[in-house]
């Protein structure tokens, strides 16, 4: 198949169904989790859920960059923007993230922060030229996939000369997080990974294969429509009945075993790992994220301003981490739909539209648990 549409076929899709409630076998429970945001949202906005058997279950993992971002540097950032002479770049989503104090970036503009929505790392670039007696943080969040534009970025700046842009690191990594989930003190019972898609593109498949020796888990690296996930989703029925643990392929089309090779040599000569990182919902994983090299100092606005991270709780209400560690779906908090939805969200799980409180409630699964209660 050739074109996106193909890939949303509904005959496909019915054909799909009927194999997959045909090869689950009806006395034993599969749970899958999807670790992607783009994942958790097709399989919502899609109505795969509906289309499985119930003895076929989807477990939501930490895969929003938005969502695992942790308060506290969200508050970090939220303290540069409101510093006289500088302008803090980042997407939209970030804005709208509850930080401390009822703040949030969004609100922090309110109160005179100059704080620019951004569609990509160039904007930032471009607005550092614009304005070159002004510095300009670029807040760069995400997983493998969006840390390769950052790092060409970096180069960019350091070509020309460009002293006022710097770069507030947040790229996080995905195996790191994985296995983070897996080796949890009160580990979520799971049959096998939905393996990201993005992700994948720059890192390959190989990295997941830790997972199936490990763990005896079966991984599919999946694409994010839905014939994709219905398509791994069989894949990983099969393997649990065949009894294999192995990491197999669903998007041949932009997946291979390594990964790409630019983008690594890219990430390895900006980026260096952390000796450790907080997450949201996780906590502190060593050696999962990234900031830039010593070469690059001049460019990390943790270096150049002097940032320290603080810990902050959650809203003590908000289920978001449970969701994010697999262990609670977004019906099972209090706050959802009601207190909590994307006009007004109380968590980040309900800003970023990957996220799987928002992603439910955008595409109807509150109504639908409104009407079986």
């Amino acid at each position: 198949m050739k074109y996106v549409s193909e890939f949303r076929d509904p005959q496909l899709a019915r054909q799909l169904a009927r194999a997959i409630a045909r090869e689950a076998r009806p006395d034993r429970i599969y749970r899958f989790m999807e670790f992607c945001g783009g994942h958790t949202h097709a399989l919502a906005r899609y109505g795969v859920l509906d289309l499985l058997p119930p003895q076929v279950r989807m477990v939501h993992g930490p895969g929003c960059p938005v969502c695992v971002l942790p308060i506290g540097r969200i508050d970090m950032a939220i303290g540069l923007a409101l510093r006289s002479g500088l302008t803090l770049a980042s997407y939209g989503d970030t804005l709208r993230v509850p930080a401390s104090q009822g703040l949030s970036l969004m609100r922090a503009r309110a109160q005179g922060a100059d704080v620019r929505v951004v569609y990509s790392v160039d904007d930032a670039l471009q607005l550092a030229r614009a304005m070159p007696e002004r510095e300009v943080v670029f807040m760069a969040i995400g997983f493998e996939t969006t840390t390769p534009p950052t790092a060409v970025a970096v180069l960019t700046a350091q070509r020309e000369g460009m002293h006022n842009f710097s770069v507030l690191c947040n790229h996080v990594l995905t195996p790191a997080a994985m296995q983070a989930i897996l080796a949890q003190p009160e580990p979520v019972a799971l049959d096998g990974l939905v393996g990201p898609a993005h992700v994948s593109t720059i890192i390959g498949s190989q990295p997941y294969e830790v997972f199936a020796e490990q763990y005896g888990l079966p991984v599919v690296v999946a694409g994010f429509e839905p014939l994709d996930v219905m398509q791994a989703i069989l894949m990983l029925i099969r393997q649990v009945n065949e009894g294999r643990a192995q990491v197999e392929n669903e998007f041949t089309r932009a997946v291979n075993s390594q990964g790409n090779a630019r983008a690594q040599a890219l990430i390895s000569e900006v980026f260096t790992l952390r000796d450790g990182f907080e997450w949201r919902g996780l906590g502190r994983i060593a050696h999962s994220a990234l900031r830039l090299h010593d070469a690059y100092a001049v460019f990390d606005a943790e270096r150049r301003f002097h940032l320290e991270t603080v810990s902050v709780a959650d809203h003590p209400r908000c289920e978001c981490g449970p969701i994010l560690r697999g262990h609670k779906r977004p019906e099972d908090c209090v706050l959802f739909g009601h207190l909590c939805t994307p006009d007004q969200p109380m968590g980040a799980c309900m800003v970023s539209s990957e996220g799987a409180c928002a992603a439910h409630y955008l595409h109807g699964r509150h109504r639908t648990m409104e009407v079986q209660t």
